[in-house]
């Protein structure tokens, strides 16, 4: 194994493995000595949460690491990670709008889907030209039978907390630069957590009343600020066994200038959170 630099950019909801029980895919920069991008890179498997506190790197913090490329998988940007050599560096902060965080990911930004799987790539960055919409749909509310003996089988002491099912998928329908039209669904730990946060603090006397306010504060933030006040990219990569399928991964949010921002939206800000 090699030690390196990486910026981590997003990190997707944990999901359950039969053979890694708990599982985070992250996907960052690999940067060289002089924290300089050099391309995208995939971490998988890592299994976040059994993480020592201080080895839990937050999203947009640099970490250095031992890692090797990962020999189970061929897309070019995956590479295993030894989890005891995670080092956490610094933390790349907002300031003047985003300007550290875009000099990391913009220079390794893509035209499209098509420029990605053209240069024989996985995973990058793209700016869609226009979104036709923001949508959420239902999903199943229990795990699969394989994965609840996987939950079951887990020590006590092995895992936080139980790992929660989220009973909603969240996405955006997009046109590319390409005129290429697309609908992908979001994978962002992030978007996840604001729903579940959101659910939690409401107000509402029923599950049901509490879930449908959370799936509204999710949309206010995803399409009424974002498609409004920010400068949208999405952090796409494919899937393992399923090549041809993208999905978003990451959101990229920068706001737009000052100059060209809509007057302000008349409902509750939210903050996302940093996982």
């Amino acid at each position: 194994m090699e030690r390196r630099k990486i910026l981590i950019a997003t990190k997707t909801y944990p999901s359950i493995s039969t053979k890694y029980r708990e599982t985070v895919c992250t996907a960052g920069v690999l940067l060289d000595d002089n924290e300089q991008p050099r391309e995208w890179i995939r971490i998988y498997p890592i299994r976040f949460r059994q993480l020592d506190f201080d080895q839990r790197y937050p999203r947009w913090s640099i970490i250095s690491a031992n890692i090797e490329k990962n020999d189970k998988d061929s897309r070019i940007e995956s590479y295993r990670i030894d989890d005891s050599s995670i080092q956490i560096l610094r933390k790349i902060g907002t300031e003047d709008d985003w300007s550290e965080r875009k000099s990391f990911v913009l220079p390794l930004q893509f035209q499209s889907i098509q420029d990605i799987k053209d240069q024989g790539k996985s995973l990058g960055i793209i700016k869609p030209k226009s979104i036709i919409k923001y949508y959420y749909k239902k999903d199943k509310r229990e795990w699969e039978d394989k994965q609840k003996a996987t939950l079951d089988q887990l020590d006590f002491f092995e895992i936080p907390s139980n790992l929660e099912k989220i009973p909603y998928k969240f996405g955006y329908e997009f046109i590319e630069n390409n005129q290429v039209k697309h609908k992908y669904s979001i994978n962002d730990w992030e978007i996840f957590e604001l729903y579940r946060k959101c659910r939690d603090i409401s107000k509402k006397s029923t599950l049901e009343e509490r879930e449908a306010e959370a799936l509204e504060k999710v949309r206010q933030k995803l399409e009424i600020d974002f498609l409004n006040k920010k400068d949208l990219y999405f952090i796409v990569g494919n899937l393992k066994d399923h090549r041809q399928t993208f999905m978003i991964i990451g959101l990229f949010y920068p706001s737009i200038s000052k100059e060209s921002e809509p007057p302000e939206p008349n409902y509750t800000q939210l903050n996302l959170f940093d996982f």
